[in-house]
C-alpha cells in the first residue's frame, strides 16, 4: 500500500508539472491522460530542479555576479553579496531528489537505457554531495536518500570520506555511461551517454585538483589515469550546459533586466585583467563608460572602459555611477531570450585544470598547449554566441585572424617565468570563462589558489566575523537543529569546535 500511494503521488506531480524529454521548457502532460510515470519524466524534472537557476529573474541573477567579483553593484545600499557572503546557509535539500532518482531506476529495469538512468542517478549523487561538502564540510553522504529504510536522521559523514565516495561513484557512473544507449528526458546532452561518460571522467578531475592540498598518491595517480585514457571531453560541444529558450517559462534570467543592468558595474578586476591580455571578450561583457565616450573615446578603444572596484563602498560608487564613470555590464545580455547558456563544466576548464596538474607535477605533457586550447576554446565559444551578435560587440568582435594571434604579451604563456607565474596566467584564464553565468563556481578555486585576488577593505568588508576575512564556508541549514539535532551538533563539534561559522577551515582547507 505504501508503494501504491508513492507511486500515485509521483504520478500526480509529473501529471501537474510541465517539463520536457528534449528542451527542458517544451513538454507539457494531460493530467486526465497520464496513467503511468516512465523515467525519461523522472529525470527531466530532476535535471531542471538541479541546473535551472535557482530563481530565475534578473535581481537575483544579477547578485549571483557579486561574490566571484565580477561585477559591482552600484547602488547606496551596499550589498551583503559584494561586501560580506551570499545567503550563508546552505543545506542538503538537493537529496530530496535522490527517492525520484530511486524510482527513475527502477522504472527503467529491462529497457536498453537502463544503464544510463543509473549512471545518470549516480552522477546526480555525486554531484551534489560534491557541492554540498565544498560548501559545508561534513554532510550526510552514505546514508541521504534512505528515508524509505527508516534511517530520517542520516549521520554526517567525515568530508574525506565523501569525497572518496563522490569519486568512487563518479567512476560507476561512467562505467554504467560506458555500458548504456541513447535515453529520453536529458535537458543537458540529449540523452548522449557518450556525452555523459567523458563527464563522469572530468568530474573526477575537477573534484581531486580541488582537494589538491589533501589528495592522496592514489587520487593523484587516478587523476593521472584518466587523462593518459583520454575518455574526456573533446571542444565545446561536449559543454555541460543548460541552454535557455524563447519560451516564457524558459528565458535567461537576465533577460530584460534593464532595471538591474544600469546598477552593474563589470568589476575593475575583470576589465584590468581583461586590458593586460587584449582581450576582446571586454567588449562582450561590457559597455564603455559614458564619461569616458564624452571625453572623446571610441567604443572600440580598450582605453574606453573602465571597471567598478568591488570594495569601494556602495555610496561612492553610486556616486560614480551616476557620474558615468564605469563600465556597465553589456546590454546584450538583456536583448536575448535564450541568452548565455549557463555553463556547469566546459572542455576550457578540463584544459585548465589538465595544465595546472602539469605544472604541479602530477602528469606530464605541455602545459602551454593545455593553456592555450581551453583559452582559444573559450574565444571560439563567444565568436559563434547567437546572443553576442557583431552589432553588440562595440566594433571588436572576436575573429578566427585575433584567436590565432592572441597569445602575446601578458597572454602568451610564461614559459620563461615561474612556475606561479604560469598557475595564476592559468587561474586567470580559468576565472573569466565562468563571467556572469549565475552559477557562482569559481569561488571555492579562489579559495584553494588565492587567485586572482578579490579586493578586500576592511572599512567595507561587512563579514561579522572579521572584517579582514573572506567566507570560507557556508553554515548549515538552521532546521538541522530541529530534524537531525544529534548529528549535526556532532558535526560542527568536530569540525569547527562548535561554533558553526562561515570562516570555519573545512579540512579540504587546512594545511
Amino acid at each position: 500500500m505504501k508503494n501504491l500511494k508513492y507511486l500515485f503521488l509521483i504520478v500526480m506531480t509529473f501529471a501537474i508539472a510541465s517539463s520536457c524529454t528534449k528542451k527542458f521548457d517544451s513538454f507539457n502532460t494531460n493530467p486526465d491522460a497520464v496513467a503511468t510515470v516512465s523515467p525519461d519524466m523522472i529525470a527531466t524534472q530532476v535535471l531542471k530542479n538541479a541546473y535551472r537557476f535557482w530563481n530565475p529573474n534578473p535581481t537575483d541573477f544579477s547578485f549571483a555576479g557579486l561574490n566571484d567579483k565580477y561585477i559591482a553593484r552600484m547602488e547606496a545600499s551596499p550589498n551583503g553579496g559584494q561586501y560580506y557572503s551570499p545567503y550563508p546557509y546552505s543545506g542538503f535539500g538537493s537529496f530530496k531528489n535522490l527517492t525520484d532518482l530511486k524510482r527513475m531506476s527502477e522504472f527503467a529495469k529491462g529497457l536498453p537505457a537502463e544503464p544510463s538512468y543509473q549512471g545518470l542517478a549516480l552522477f546526480m549523487k555525486a554531484f551534489w554531495g560534491f557541492q554540498m561538502t565544498m560548501d559545508l564540510g561534513d554532510i550526510p553522504y552514505s546514508e541521504a536518500g534512505q528515508a524509505e529504510n527508516g534511517i530520517t536522521r542520516p549521520k554526517y559523514d567525515k568530508q574525506v570520506d565523501v569525497i572518496a565516495s563522490v569519486l568512487k561513484d563518479f567512476q560507476a557512473a561512467e562505467l554504467l555511461f560506458a555500458q548504456g544507449v541513447s535515453f529520453k528526458g536529458d535537458i543537458m546532452f540529449n540523452g548522449d551517454a557518450t556525452k555523459w561518460r567523458k563527464l563522469c571522467n572530468a568530474m573526477q578531475l575537477r573534484v581531486i585538483q580541488q582537494i589538491s592540498k589533501k589528495a592522496t598518491a592514489d587520487q593523484k595517480a587516478r587523476f593521472a589515469a584518466i587523462v593518459s585514457a583520454n575518455n574526456l571531453l573533446t571542444g565545446n560541444a561536449d559543454m555541460f550546459k543548460l541552454t535557455y529558450s524563447d519560451n516564457t517559462n524558459a528565458s535567461h534570467p537576465f533577460y530584460t533586466g534593464e532595471s538591474q543592468r544600469i546598477y552593474d558595474g563589470v568589476s575593475k578586476l575583470v576589465v584590468d585583467q581583461l586590458k593586460a591580455f587584449q582581450d576582446r571578450r571586454l567588449f562582450y561583457f561590457a559597455e564603455p563608460a559614458a564619461a569616458l565616450i564624452s571625453s572623446g573615446k571610441l567604443e572600440s578603444d580598450f582605453a574606453a572602459y573602465e571597471g567598478a572596484p568591488t570594495e569601494m563602498a556602495a555610496n561612492l560608487l553610486a556616486i560614480n555611477n551616476q557620474a558615468g564613470k564605469y563600465s556597465y555590464i553589456n546590454k546584450r545580455y538583456t536583448l536575448f531570450r535564450t541568452g548565455d547558456p549557463m555553463i556547469l563544466f566546459s572542455y576550457a576548464e578540463q584544459c585548465f585544470i589538465i595544465a595546472e596538474a602539469i605544472e604541479e607535477g602530477w602528469i606530464t605533457g605541455n602545459a602551454q598547449t593545455y593553456y592555450e586550447n581551453g583559452v582559444k576554446a573559450n574565444l571560439s565559444y563567444y565568436m559563434t554566441l547567437p546572443s553576442a551578435p557583431t552589432a553588440n560587440t562595440h566594433g571588436m568582435a572576436i575573429t578566427q585572424s585575433y584567436i590565432d594571434g592572441y597569445f602575446t604579451g601578458a597572454a602568451a604563456y610564461a614559459t620563461a617565468g615561474t612556475k606561479t607565474d604560469r598557475e595564476q596566467q592559468i587561474w586567470a584564464q580559468r576565472w573569466l570563462t565562468e563571467f556572469f553565468q549565475g552559477n557562482g563556481g569559481y569561488y571555492k578555486t579562489f579559495l584553494r589558489t588565492g587567485y586572482p585576488v578579490y579586493p578586500l577593505d576592511p572599512a567595507t568588508n561587512m563579514n561579522p566575523e572579521g572584517n579582514t576575512k573572506y567566507w570560507l564556508r557556508l553554515k548549515y541549514d538552521q532546521n538541522e537543529l530541529v530534524t537531525n539535532p544529534d548529528n549535526y551538533t556532532k558535526a560542527v563539534a568536530e569540525q569547527y569546535g562548535g561554533f558553526d561559522g562561515i570562516t570555519q577551515v573545512p579540512w579540504w582547507l587546512k594545511p
